[in-house]
């Protein structure tokens, strides 16, 4: 599916007839800090953080149609002036859509972990495509990841262990806020375990953004990376 619109607070906007990369301080002016939610399903956390972070600014990606609607009508209902929508892709919007460098935090919850292998190019962590993701991170930004799918949750931490670009910690136990997410919340009740990671982006020069373990078809590999 192929993103067709950005919503903001009460304006929708066709992608294809915006500057790539959108230029969000256009979009959403302001001095608050950045956050990216890459699959926020109905909206549960990223609309909760926009309320009690009314100074910061944030950005969804989901690719479920009738989730995206849903969290767009939650925003609206809400009055939230300080978030962003866009429904698609998520890989093709990292490569495409947005800027490089520019969020202070990015938070990526239960993912797909696409397990069959013919899949697995969709992956947000795998080394070809973990630079989208890091890439989105100013110098010493933040990325929190948690899965219920261990198997994935080894192979994602491994992928961010690995890159020269980031620091990364196990979390034991709940987030500081509690559940982020309606999956959370439901696997906590049943005491299912949880793969919990915490990632921040190197603030050092010349610090390298391409995974070591990248190979010839990188999808960044045009991309501009931030420094």
């Amino acid at each position: 599916m192929k993103p067709t619109l950005v919503s903001l607070s009460q304006v929708d906007l066709d992608l294809g007839h915006l500057a790539v990369p959108l230029q969000l301080q256009k979009l959403l002016p302001g001095d608050g800090p950045w956050e990216v939610e890459i699959g926020f399903g109905k909206g549960r956390f990223l609309l909760r953080r926009a309320r009690v972070e009314p100074e910061g600014r944030f950005l969804g990606i989901e690719v479920a149609r009738k989730y995206y609607r849903r969290a767009q009508e939650r925003m609206r209902k809400q009055g939230l002036s300080n978030v962003i929508l866009i429904g698609g892709e998520a890989l093709y919007l990292l490569s495409v859509a947005l800027p490089a460098a520019f969020a202070r935090v990015v938070h990526v919850y239960f993912p797909d972990p696409w397990p069959k292998s013919r899949h697995q190019k969709r992956r947000l962590f795998d080394p070809e495509s973990v630079d989208l993701v890091i890439g989105l991170l100013e110098p010493g930004g933040r990325l929190y990841f948690a899965t219920d799918h261990l198997e994935y949750g080894d192979l994602v931490a491994d992928v961010l262990g690995s890159h020269p670009a980031l620091e990364v910690e196990v979390r034991r136990g709940l987030w500081e806020d509690g559940p982020r997410t309606n999956y959370e919340a439901k696997y906590e009740s049943e005491k299912r375990p949880i793969l919990r990671l915490e990632a921040r982006r190197l603030d050092a020069p010349g610090v390298d953004l391409i995974h070591p373990r990248a190979g010839a078809n990188l999808l960044a590999a045009a991309r501009q990376q931030g420094s």
